[in-house]
Order: C-alpha cells, then sequence, then structure tokens
C-alpha cells in the first residue's frame, strides 16, 4: 500500500463551484449576466473537454467575462489531503471541502475502464449497523459542484500523465445515501452525462439506494435518464433487514418492492440487487433460498450482486462469510434461475470499507 498525504488547509470560501451548473443551468446564468450564449457554451467547452484548472485559462473569454466569473463561483472547491494506493490499483482519494469537512472518493480500475465511486454527503444518517459510512453521522449534503469535482480531480490526475485515459463508469456508492440529497445528485448526473462534456454514458452510471424514501425510486424513474439503479437490500425478510438497516424500520421490504416494481414497470430496466455476505448473519442456504423466492417474480428485470464484506473496526460483531459458505449461497440463487455474481474485490490491503479512511484521519485529528 502507497500513502501520499498533503496539507490541507480549511477555507472561509462561499462561492458555489461551477461544476455544479448543468449546461441549461450555465446559459441561464450567462444570459441573466448580459453574456451571449455562446459564451456559456465556451466556458463548458473549457471546463470538460480541455479540462482547464483556472478561469484565467480560458483564453477566448474578454478580462471583463473572466472577472465576473471569478466574483461568482471558484472552479474545484477540494483539497486532496490523502491518497492510498491499492497492489490491485484501487486508488483512495480523502479530500477536503471549503468549510475543512472531508470525504472520500475510490478509484477502481476495472477490465472495461476506470470506474469512480463518489460520496454525496458528509458522513450518513442511514443507520446500517455493518457499515464505516455511518460511523460519523451526516454534517451536510454534498453539492453538486463538489460531487463533480471529486470526478475532475480523478481524470486531472489521469490528464497529469499525458495517457490517454479517462474516467468512463461511475457509481454513486460513496458516502450518505444518494436518495436524501436528490437535487444535487441529479443536476450531477447530469453535468457528468452531458454528450458536450464528459459524456459518460448513462449506462456506464450507477446510483445506490438503501431504500430511503421509496417515493424517491418512483421520481427517479421519470427523469428520463438511462441511468442503473442499485438496492441495497442486504437481507430477504423485515426481521433481519431491520436488525442490519435501520432505514428498514421506516420503510420496510413491501413499500421498498412496491416503489421498485413502479420503477421497473415506468423503465423496464433492470435493478441491481447489492447483497453484503456476513458470516453467521444473513449467508446461509436457508436464506438464500429466502432471497431466491423474492427476487424470482421479478428476476427478468434483476441482478444480484454478492458482496464480500470489508471488516470494520467498529463494528467487530461482524465478519466476512467465508468462501465456501458464499459459493453455496451463490450455488442455491443459481439453482432457482437468479441472475447473480459475487463481486470482484478492490483495495482490500486499504481502508477499503466506505468510511474507513475518513473516520480513521478525524479520529487522528481528534487525539491530536
Amino acid at each position: 500500500m502507497n500513502e501520499i498525504q498533503h496539507t490541507a488547509t480549511k477555507t472561509a470560501e462561499t462561492r458555489p463551484s461551477i461544476y455544479g451548473l448543468t449546461r441549461e443551468q450555465l446559459i441561464d446564468w450567462a444570459i441573466e449576466n448580459n453574456e451571449k450564449k455562446f459564451r456559456a457554451t465556451q466556458v463548458w467547452d473549457w471546463l470538460y473537454r480541455k479540462r482547464v484548472q483556472s478561469f484565467e485559462e480560458m483564453t477566448n473569454l474578454s478580462a471583463a467575462f473572466i472577472e465576473k466569473l471569478n466574483s461568482q463561483f471558484i472552479m474545484n472547491p477540494l483539497q486532496q489531503v490523502v491518497i492510498q494506493e491499492s497492489e490491485d490499483g484501487t486508488v483512495k482519494y480523502l479530500f477536503m471541502l471549503p468549510d475543512g469537512m472531508m470525504i472520500e472518493t475510490v478509484l477502481m480500475r476495472q477490465a472495461y475502464g476506470f470506474s469512480v465511486c463518489v460520496t454525496t454527503q458528509v458522513g450518513c444518517n442511514m443507520g446500517c449497523t455493518f457499515c464505516a459510512s455511518g460511523i460519523l453521522k451526516k454534517e451536510r449534503d454534498v453539492t453538486a459542484g463538489e460531487i463533480v469535482s471529486q470526478i475532475m480531480l480523478v481524470q486531472k490526475n489521469f490528464d497529469e500523465r499525458g495517457q490517454d485515459e479517462r474516467v468512463s463508469h461511475i457509481v454513486v456508492m460513496g458516502i450518505g445515501e444518494p436518495f436524501d440529497n436528490y437535487e444535487n445528485m441529479i443536476n450531477f448526473l447530469h453535468v457528468i452525462n452531458d454528450d458536450n462534456g464528459l459524456a459518460i454514458g448513462a449506462r456506464h452510471i450507477t446510483v445506490s439506494t438503501c431504500g430511503f424514501m421509496p417515493k424517491k425510486i418512483e421520481e427517479f424513474a421519470h427523469e428520463g435518464l438511462q441511468i442503473n439503479l442499485a438496492i441495497s437490500l442486504h437481507a430477504p425478510n423485515n426481521d433481519l433487514r431491520t436488525s442490519l438497516m435501520r432505514i428498514n424500520r421506516s420503510q420496510p421490504l413491501e413499500k421498498l418492492f412496491e416503489s421498485i416494481d413502479y420503477y421497473t414497470e415506468t423503465t423496464n430496466r433492470r435493478v441491481t440487487y447489492e447483497y453484503i455476505m456476513l458470516s453467521g448473519v444473513n449467508d446461509t442456504p436457508e436464506i438464500a433460498q429466502e432471497l431466491a423466492n423474492l427476487i424470482k417474480p421479478r428476476n427478468k428485470l434483476a441482478y444480484v450482486n454478492l458482496i464480500p464484506y470489508n471488516p470494520v473496526a467498529e463494528h467487530i460483531k461482524y465478519e466476512r462469510s467465508t468462501h465456501d459458505a458464499t459459493m453455496k449461497f451463490y450455488d442455491v440463487l443459481k439453482k432457482n434461475g437468479i441472475n447473480c455474481v459475487v463481486r470482484q474485490e478492490h483495495g482490500t490491503d486499504i481502508d477499503a470499507a466506505c468510511g474507513q479512511l475518513r473516520s480513521k484521519q478525524i479520529q487522528k485529528a481528534t487525539k491530536a
């Protein structure tokens, strides 16, 4: 494991990041500020095609327009605090926001390209008992500009190496519940998916939710996006799921699947079910059969992703399922005709679990 640390300083910055504007919003802003529409198009091109690091580098804009941009926006609001690189090529970034709070971003090298996992909240209030993200409660939502900036900084590292590499896939599965920060998440998706910018294909983007406000899943069905939807499920019945995920108390499986069924009927798009394998908790053949029974009526548009658990020091009661238990679980699903896979692991030699690096750094700072 390689780890690089940098000193990041808290600033009193209050200007929003220009990355938070969709192309249409940037055009509206330009017109409202007595600028021609094509000026906004030029700015967009500088931001996402040429990927400049300051407004001053936008050489076809007037000094007055650049001053106007600087007065109302910053470009990248994140400062790099720590980079950890795994032996398998996974890279975990710890970024500091302008108010001094910290978030994590992860780059994973896949056979099909470079995938980045982004964070949408500072901390998390969903209360999943196995997850490192919720160790520190939610402080605030991450703005659309701060989410886009995570992608831009990872891409900047590629650009600086002079190699023709690009972020090709996005998973919105980092710290926080994306549907609890819905408007910022949707703006982010429109920015990165825009054909005139980063042009990351909608089918290369996945958003994960634990089922917070199932009606948001129904709203998502009408966004007109071909984005993939993943559900953090982790249990096939309410008693077990409630013991693992506090959100299930108010949003039990019946409510959740009512909205999932609405989503699939509306979009005809497949849903991925994320299932973390916890030894002796949710990994028995009997529970696998329960899961199969739950998914089977929906199997045409369903895919189960069995995930090896990354142990978290604060959650010592949970251990990773053995390979044997995982494969028996997998076999039960396959025998029932369920589309499923065991997820490939990434970053097991670094702070692999989502939120671990952030939690560790905050604890260090507290002790210092």
